[in-house]
């Protein structure tokens, strides 16, 4: 028997433990162009919570009492494959599991060498292919912008922190207490704004950016994307990959600067990583380079054990973790 973690119930706001059940998953045998991998990661992701909910989205919602979805890397341990041998490495999308078996077509290999597991579920993932078009091509950042990143001690907004310094932008981060603030300046941000700290959100971004703001990555919504329109610039652009801060809420969420859309003439996008998979190849190679010559930091917060994932995906919403949150089933 293999274990995976089911929705059991729909959460009503945050969820809860109860949410959850870790269940037995009977081991079938493999049909042809498939693959059986022991996953050593699972990664856990804000937008799962939407997942969560029995509504139309980018992602289908989760089945209730079906294994849960979500990137991983692991072994193969048998094939019916070419593509694969025993012993491989690969990332996929039946993650929440100790085991899964999976078409071959649907797994991505691990290239040997230096990089870590880990990686491939952050800066070399989705994460990092959100960070990295996100920054460049929606919101269209150019050396000389200022650039203000919300949850900039996360998982995508750690790595746009760094992708901006890289090419020389003036970056404004805003974290949670003072030892996630401690960590993105680390990373080079230029100012950081405690958002747990007393007063006005907008104040605050006011005093970091008083000329404004060129570029607006957004990650949480809310209190900082209202901030945000009142700082900006005109002809700001703003790209939207996340709206954490809203997730496990269904009240009405009003915009007091919302008129600055027009006045500023701001440019405001949404998108997802998968708008950009068929750049994937321009993407590894860039990042790879940086990681490979430590231009580009990467710190998890790894909870150890399968039976720890939904503690790992509810520190998301707690301010639990730093960096990328990952569980490890086994070494």
């Amino acid at each position: 028997m293999s274990k995976a973690w089911t929705l059991v119930s729909r959460p009503d706001g945050l969820p809860d433990l109860s949410n959850f059940a870790l269940r037995d998953v009977a081991l079938r045998a493999l049909n042809p162009g498939e693959i059986r991998v022991r996953n050593s990661f699972f990664s856990v992701d804000p937008y799962m919570r939407p997942r969560m909910n029995d509504v139309e989205s980018y992602v289908p919602p989760f089945e209730l009492n079906e294994p849960m979805t979500g990137a991983a890397v692991g072994s193969v341990v048998e094939t019916r494959s070419d593509r694969f041998a025993v012993g491989d490495r690969v990332v996929h999308f039946l993650g929440w599991r100790d085991e899964a078996v999976l078409d071959a077509a649907n797994a991505q290999p691990v290239p040997k060498g230096p990089l870590k597991d880990e990686n491939f579920l952050d800066a070399l993932g989705s994460i990092g292919i959100t960070a990295y078009f996100g920054l460049l091509q929606v919101a269209e950042a150019k050396p000389g912008d200022v650039v203000f990143v919300s949850a900039a001690g996360g998982a995508v907004g750690s790595l746009v922190v760094q992708i901006a310094k890289l090419h020389g932008m003036t970056v404004i981060g805003s974290a949670g207490g003072e030892e996630k603030c401690d960590f993105v300046r680390s990373l080079g941000a230029d100012a950081v704004i405690d958002y747990k700290s007393p007063g006005s959100f907008q104040e605050k971004l006011e005093q970091a950016a008083p000329q404004g703001i060129d570029v607006y990555f957004d990650n949480v919504g809310g209190e900082q994307l209202d901030a945000a329109m009142a700082v900006a610039k005109r002809d700001a652009r703003f790209a939207i990959c996340g709206m954490i801060g809203m997730y496990n809420s269904d009240d009405p969420v009003g915009f007091a600067n919302i008129f600055n859309i027009i006045s500023k003439r701001l440019q405001i996008r949404g998108f997802i990583s998968s708008d950009f998979l068929h750049r994937r190849n321009e993407f590894v190679a860039h990042m790879s380079l940086w990681l490979a010559r430590g231009m580009i930091q990467t710190r998890y917060t790894v909870f150890e054990g399968l039976e720890r994932g939904p503690e790992a995906f509810l520190s998301l919403f707690s301010g639990g973790n730093t960096g990328k949150a990952l569980v490890r089933v086994e070494a």
